[in-house]
């Protein structure tokens, strides 16, 4: 029997779970992918950014790039580049800060807050949505493409 997913939600009880979906999460991603992040402040998106970015073996510290509006990772599987827009004022700072150049078939990309940007980024392969629910997280994972359908459908966790 073979299921095919357009979506699926995951119950997150602790920072722990959290980590450990970034980390599965991390295995069916490739370059090439845009990925949107999306919850309210505090609802986990940058822990399971964190998950995701040391599953695809980066060793360091990661940073919330809340001030810096990106921060890049070289690693073996993709040039990954993680956004946070929540502090764009207005759109056209995306093509002024020539964000849009980050996006080629050797990237995967991270957005968190995309509503930002106000339609400029490229659209997501997956949406991954981050919610606070009791004393955990709830994560919902939509896919937007044939990509991102196979990666649901390959997703273990």
């Amino acid at each position: 029997m073979t299921y095919s997913f357009d979506s699926l939600t995951i119950d997150l009880p602790d920072e722990e779970a959290t980590l450990a979906a970034g980390h599965a999460l991390a295995q069916c991603l490739q370059a090439g992918m845009t990925v949107y992040l999306q919850g309210d402040l505090g609802a986990g998106k940058t822990t399971l950014s964190r998950g995701l970015l040391r599953g695809l073996g980066h060793q360091g510290r990661v940073k919330s790039p809340t001030y810096t509006l990106v921060e890049p990772y070289s690693l073996a599987k993709a040039e990954v580049y993680h956004f946070d827009l929540y502090r764009f004022a207005d759109p056209d700072e995306w093509f002024e800060a020539g964000f849009d150049e980050y996006f080629h078939p050797q990237s995967l990309v991270l957005i968190e807050w995309p509503d930002k940007a106000a339609g400029l980024t490229p659209p997501p392969d997956l949406t991954l949505s981050l919610a606070v629910q009791n004393t955990g997280r709830v994560l919902q994972l939509f896919s937007h493409t044939d990509t991102g359908r196979t990666c649901l459908n390959t997703l273990s966790i």
